[in-house]
């Protein structure tokens, strides 16, 4: 396996961040929601979005041991 570059490290840190606030807009719309079918739906995309969230953090976890240990020059 080969180390992640730092361009791929800062589109996996920019996608975890995209879905954590995929998760806290449909955490908002799931609480304001007065339709239960939106806040089902809004709780299943809260589900999906977290799945992605632990996919994305186990894809640098599996990468952090091939990391540098000291900053390139």
């Amino acid at each position: 396996m080969q180390p992640v570059t730092a361009k791929e490290l800062e589109y996996l840190a920019d996608s975890l961040s995209n879905e954590d606030l995929l998760i806290k807009q449909n955490a908002v719309m799931a609480a304001s929601a007065t339709n239960g079918a939106f806040r089902q739906a809004a709780a299943q995309m809260i589900q999906t979005h977290q799945q992605h969230a632990q996919m994305l953090l186990q894809a640098i976890s599996q990468h952090q041991h091939l990391a540098p240990t000291q900053p390139q020059q």
